[in-house]
């Protein structure tokens, strides 16, 4: 019987079960794809409580992402528009 996970071992165990039936070829409305339904639901909410992902920074995200495309600083301001605006948007100035 599933029940809700209450430590790192539960954990463990489900997400070991979870990874098994996501290697099956499930049918929709089966009982193996509604087991991994409730695992998940069940996974999510134990690691947004005791591992929870703070929201990145907009600005720090931007930049993360414009290095990552390897993007230079003249093709992010024809993007934006302008020289200007791309540093009104990255020193957090609203319109």
């Amino acid at each position: 019987m599933l029940r809700p996970i209450k430590s790192k071992e539960e954990h463990s165990i489900y997400l070991s079960r979870a990874y098994e039936l996501m290697q099956l070829d499930l049918s929709p409305n089966s009982i193996e794809s509604d087991e991994l339904e409730v695992i998940s639901i069940l996974i999510e909410a134990y690691e947004k409580e005791n591992f929870p992902i703070e929201s990145p920074n907009p600005i720090e995200a931007i930049l993360f992402r414009i290095e990552q495309l390897g993007m230079s600083s003249s093709e992010l301001n024809k993007l934006l528009g302008s020289r200007c605006r791309t540093s009104e948007i990255l020193m957090g100035k609203e319109n």
